[in-house]
């Protein structure tokens, strides 16, 4: 990632038992060479299994070799870890804040929107649902639909536990408490792939000892997500003619429930806006980034969509149909959909007129 951008902040959120740890245990034993700062919304001491090797995690910011920060924070301090995670001395790409089981993830959604610390963003809230204890949680949680609500990705844990017809089942009712679009993810003991979520860094760091990730390795001695990759498919979509912002937009409202990541680099090149433009989609969870066009670089699109079930040759159909041969005479209004999802003040975009929503899709809730 580049560290000149904004650090995603995820929140990871599910009640009590649904296994959030062990999801974000898996996160971190395949998390390549990327540097992830852990923030575990808990008093107390805060055991995770996958860093024994650096023994209990309590109250305090941590340091291990492989790159982990970890601390135990409540709300009233957030703001302060997320300052010192997002110190440049850390490098750290990605955040992940493991919510308690009793927190109210659209409150810490709230807070995230709300922090005015440059150097972080919200990067979209993962939802982790006990498929074997479903109908439990929600008679003892009512709020669970709530938050299911606002999830813009669910992770349906323990599905080894049901038969497929329960899962199906389950399913059906979380295509409907959700909003619609948001993909749900299967897994069993927790195990999803890290590219769902962030990029994996070629791992190449070593500081004349044993690392966190060189004891992983040699404990399990093979790739730690493997068998999870393979339930997932990369489609990639390449193309050196700009595309249409309102017809990408449009792509992006209806793009099926299995799509779980869509991550690249998109050119619209509408006038006032020929910079490229970093996407990043968790499930719904959508932001665009304008980045400044380097002397000599390809003037591409080029885009990696990470999904399960998903029609690869038919997603590419409809980026192709996004093309647009003459985006020199688009108005500059086209480029508003995109423009609601970029980070950036209203002020820097000039005197332009009220957007025209019309073929964008609305705002995820709370965001």
């Amino acid at each position: 990632m580049n560290s000149r951008q904004p650090i995603p902040v995820v929140v990871l959120a599910g009640f009590l038992g649904s296994g959030k740890t062990t999801v974000l245990n898996h996160l971190l034993a395949g998390r390549g060479g990327t540097r992830i700062g852990v923030v575990v919304n808990d008093f107390g001491s805060i055991e995770i299994d996958a860093m024994s090797v650096a023994g209990q995690v309590g109250d305090s910011m941590v340091s291990l070799g492989g790159g982990c920060l970890c601390c135990a924070v409540d709300g009233s301090e957030l703001d302060a870890y997320l300052e010192k995670l997002s110190a440049p001395v850390h490098r750290i790409d990605v955040i992940v804040i493991e919510a308690s089981g009793l927190a109210e993830p659209e409150e810490m959604i709230r807070m995230l929107v709300a922090n005015e610390n440059p150097a972080v963003r919200y990067g979209g809230m993962v939802e982790v649902v006990d498929a074997a204890e479903f109908d439990a949680t929600r008679a003892r949680h009512p709020e669970t639909d709530r938050h299911l609500a606002v999830a813009d990705l669910v992770v349906l844990n323990k599905t080894d536990r049901v038969d497929p017809g329960e899962r199906a089942r389950i399913e059906t009712e979380l295509a409907a408490l959700c909003a619609p679009g948001t993909p749900v993810v299967g897994a069993d003991h927790g195990r999803i792939d890290p590219e769902l979520l962030f990029d994996r860094r070629p791992w190449t760091e070593t500081r004349g000892q044993l690392s966190f990730e060189d004891l992983l390795a040699q404990d399990q001695g093979h790739d730690h997500c493997s068998h999870a990759h393979a339930a997932y498919e990369s489609t990639e979509f390449t193309s050196e003619q700009p595309l249409s912002p309102r017809r990408f937009m449009a792509f992006l409202d209806r793009r099926p429930a299995g799509l779980y990541r869509i991550k690249g680099f998109v050119r619209f090149g509408v006038p006032g806006h020929e910079e490229r433009y970093e996407i990043q989609a968790v499930g719904r969870f959508l932001r665009f980034a304008p980045q400044p066009r380097e002397r000599g670089e390809a003037r591409l699109t080029q885009l990696v969509l990470i999904g399960s079930g998903t029609d690869g040759e038919g997603l590419v159909r409809e980026l192709e149909a996004c093309r647009e041969e003459a985006p020199q005479d688009a108005n500059p209004e086209s480029m508003w959909g995109v423009l609601r999802y970029v980070d950036r003040p209203a002020e820097d975009w000039g005197d332009a007129p009220e957007p025209d929503t019309s073929e964008t899709p609305p705002l995820p809730p709370e965001q």
